[in-house]
């Protein structure tokens, strides 16, 4: 009897197997209709949406690498900004040396010209003093002999007299 049973288990029933089908479309449509087109439906949107985050990142490699390109361009830029204005600032601060010892130059020659100058006048007024010393001295020395009739001994007393009254500077 174990085998009779065990038989029919086996043997297709034709009844069983259509409403297995019935039941099996049905599941199937309930499927289709409440889950399959829902998760259809939301994976769609998923890759929808992974496919615009992509497109974003993308577009914002594409923009980093531009400020990164400005960025380097603009730095380059400061660079060589700031290479001429150390260059100018050199320039500049070597002509105003050059300038100050111009300057410096002219002031010294100036200078010099004016010392010869007081120098000159200097040595001018020693000569005219000078000169004027010699003639008073003249004068006196000629008035001298002039007053007394001398021989030559009596000649030689007088200018050595004279020359010891003159002062010693």
């Amino acid at each position: 009897m174990h085998l009779v049973l065990a038989a029919g288990l086996l043997e297709p029933a034709s009844g069983l197997i259509v409403w297995k089908a019935i039941a099996f479309s049905i599941l199937l449509f309930v499927l289709y209709k409440y889950a399959w087109g829902p998760i259809t439906t939301s994976l769609k949107d998923r890759e929808e949406t992974i496919d615009n985050s992509i497109r974003r990142a993308e577009k914002a490699l594409q923009e980093a690498k531009q400020i990164q390109a400005e960025n380097d361009k603009a730095r380059r830029e400061a660079e060589r900004e700031a290479q001429r204005i150390l260059r100018e600032a050199r320039e500049s601060a070597e002509e105003l040396k050059e300038k100050e010892k111009a300057q410096m130059r002219e002031e010294v020659q100036r200078m010099q010209e004016q010392a010869r100058a007081e120098i000159e006048r200097e040595k001018q007024g020693a000569l005219q003093e000078l000169r004027d010393e010699v003639a008073d001295l003249a004068v006196q020395a000629a008035s001298k002999i002039v007053k007394e009739d001398l021989d030559a001994p009596r000649q030689r007393k007088l200018v050595n007299d004279f020359i010891d009254d003159l002062p010693q500077n």
